[in-house]
């Protein structure tokens, strides 16, 4: 059985004034700009910091708490969130509630994990307790306890990527450790090392990727990774028709990000996050190599969740109207729906989703 997030609910984080969605093994978000799709992308965001024990210093760097609340404190004093993981013999949630304090920042005024087990009338529920300024979860794990250990990993494996940065100064351009192999960054910055470790221990997933990134860069031969003396490693390649290695550099930007997109999509199973989070994956891509990403997202939907924003009406059309949750604002607060098979029946007939969604965008939609 694939452990996944079953439910998730946010009360007062920036756009979102309350929603509660039911989350599938593939989800699309799409709407069109400023609807709020990135704030959910950006809470995932926050919960990775705060698995890294780095909350505060995440608020601060994106706005305070002013930034983070729904229209501020005055209008909404406290952020509220609850994750529901389906696990092997129950249900598995975390709960928090963040409060405004002093100096525009936000301290735990509620923390709880649980455990509701299969048959069982009701869950049992651990209180991590009040005022503190970053998770517990972590110190309540390290005593052994069950629940929160196994929220921590499930936690700590919701990870969000964002490949937009592929600027000369970028990390994943550059050097870095070969050992950092653990599991690929945020940014890709450890690009180079994952797949050297991929190469060494995964020969048949590693040519996956290679022939993968062939569809969508024809030019590509392989990389070309060895490690300096230092044990610094950094991404480079061959062109087909040269005997000459080339550097990251020489990779265009939206060549660059299907690499680092195809890498993320085809890591052994073993290796996936308990959930992928990306925003516009589409992003500087040509349409052929839109073609192939979303179809490895529509793979990997397989063995692990997925959950991806777009505005690429051509993106939307190699997925299913089941897959796709609509982003809108209403009254300034954003709303999330899964659009009904039925209702969509008639549109189906005549136009490609993509154009639907386009359609009722643009106020051209049916009443």
């Amino acid at each position: 059985m694939m452990t996944t997030l079953k439910n998730v609910e946010i009360k007062g984080f920036r756009s979102i004034r309350e929603m509660q969605l039911e989350l599938r093994p593939l989800n699309v978000l799409i709407g069109a700009n400023g609807a709020g799709k990135s704030n959910l992308i950006a809470f995932f965001k926050l919960l990775n910091e705060l698995m890294a024990v780095r909350l505060q210093q995440h608020v601060g760097a994106t706005g305070r708490a002013t930034g983070n609340l729904h229209f501020g404190p005055r209008v909404t004093p406290q952020l509220e969130a609850k994750m529901v993981f389906e696990v092997e013999n129950g249900m598995d949630t975390y709960h928090m509630r963040l409060f405004h304090a002093a100096g525009d920042s936000l301290i735990f005024a509620e923390e709880t994990v649980a455990f509701h087990q299969e048959g069982y009338p009701s869950p049992k529920t651990v209180e991590l307790g009040v005022g503190h300024l970053e998770t517990k979860i972590g110190e309540l794990a390290e005593r052994g306890e069950p629940t929160a250990r196994t929220l921590r990993a499930l936690l700590n494996r919701c990870r969000v990527y964002h490949f937009h940065d592929t600027s000369p100064t970028s990390r994943v351009r550059q050097y870095g450790y070969m050992g950092d192999n653990r599991w690929l960054k945020p940014d890709a910055g450890n690009l180079a090392a994952i797949l050297y470790a991929l190469k060494s221990s995964s020969e048949t997933d590693y040519r996956r990727i290679v022939t993968t990134i062939r569809q969508v860069a024809p030019f590509f031969d392989d990389f070309d990774l060895e490690p300096a003396e230092t044990r610094d490693i950094i991404l480079n390649w061959r062109h087909r028709e040269s005997d000459l290695v080339f550097g990251p550099h020489q990779l265009s930007d939206g060549t660059l990000r299907a690499i680092c997109l195809i890498t993320l999509l085809l890591q052994p199973v073993e290796r996936l996050p308990t959930l992928i989070v990306v925003d516009e994956p589409e992003l500087g891509l040509d349409p052929c190599a839109v073609d192939v990403i979303a179809s490895q997202f529509r793979s990997v939907s397989q063995h692990t969740q997925v959950l991806v924003s777009t505005q690429s009406s051509a993106f939307v059309d190699s997925f299913e109207p089941d897959d796709i949750v609509v982003v809108q604002r209403n009254q300034e607060a954003t709303e999330f729906q899964r659009p009904q098979a039925e209702e969509l029946d008639t549109w189906v007939e005549e136009y490609a989703l993509g154009e639907i969604w386009e359609k009722d965008s643009a106020g051209e939609g049916k009443e």
